[in-house]
């Protein structure tokens, strides 16, 4: 049988700031790291022997799999990096204040862009210099798959299809996996796994820094059973179906 561990990168500077961030490559606060190493300290008591491991191209999340996996004593896992794990790009709403953006467009709208299924905030200005698909890191990435906003549904479409070709197969092989990701593309693999339906994934948060373990049926992806590691951070999970 073998578990998957998703795990949301620890807090960010822009987490911190209280900032829409999606692709920009912000590092981890002091705190985020010091959630990073507690989340390594939680898998290694978890009794689960991981064969590989998996990332975003974005820094937050590969500097949270390092220090997990070297509190771990782990580091020699095999670490597969894409930008189909990225977070789910905000378009126009990259960089703005939380709070100050609520405040022009409305609580409503802003909870609309940013809560609902499948309506993607306003697009990102291709002429701003920080536009992250310039990136040399998504030099290989066809321009037409290079988003400019994305709703959590968009952001699912991408990560389905490497779920299924590169991760998928290794977890219904009996291979424990550990996933180091963000909200939105956990959340997306969340729904996936769970099955849960577009009005309800909406109330699903992933906590910073809180391995979430999920049990799989022997040859297949089927949840049999899921946790939170830090049970004092833990957050509701969806029922198995």
């Amino acid at each position: 049988m073998a578990t998957l561990a998703l795990l949301r990168h620890g807090q960010s500077e822009w987490n911190l700031q209280n900032r829409f961030t999606g692709w920009v490559d912000v590092d981890l606060t002091e705190q985020g790291v010091a959630e990073a190493r507690r989340s390594g300290e939680l898998l290694a008591g978890a009794g689960v022997e991981f064969g590989a491991s998996y990332a975003s191209v974005l820094k937050r999340a590969i500097r949270t799999l390092n220090f997990a996996l070297e509190e771990m004593d782990r580091l020699w896992l095999p670490v597969a990096k894409d930008w189909r794990l990225n977070e789910r790009h905000y378009g126009g709403l990259t960089g703005l204040d939380k709070a100050e953006t609520a405040a022009k467009h409305g609580e409503a709208q802003v909870r609309v862009w940013r809560r609902s299924y499948d309506t993607p905030p306003p697009p990102f200005d291709g002429a701003a210099a920080e536009d992250p698909c310039k990136d040399i890191r998504y030099a290989d990435v066809p321009a037409a798959d290079l988003p400019a906003s994305e709703s959590l549904k968009s952001t699912l479409d991408r990560v389905a299809p490497y779920w299924a070709s590169e991760i998928a197969p290794k977890a219904a092989g009996g291979q424990s996996l550990i996933i180091a990701a963000h909200g939105n593309s956990l959340r997306a693999l969340v729904k996936l796994l769970f099955n849960v339906p577009d009005a309800d994934i909406v109330g699903v948060e992933i906590p910073t820094g809180n391995p979430l373990l999920i049990d799989l049926a022997e040859g297949t992806t089927r949840p049999t059973a899921a946790r939170y590691l830090d049970e004092a951070r833990a957050t509701a999970l969806p029922p198995l179906a």
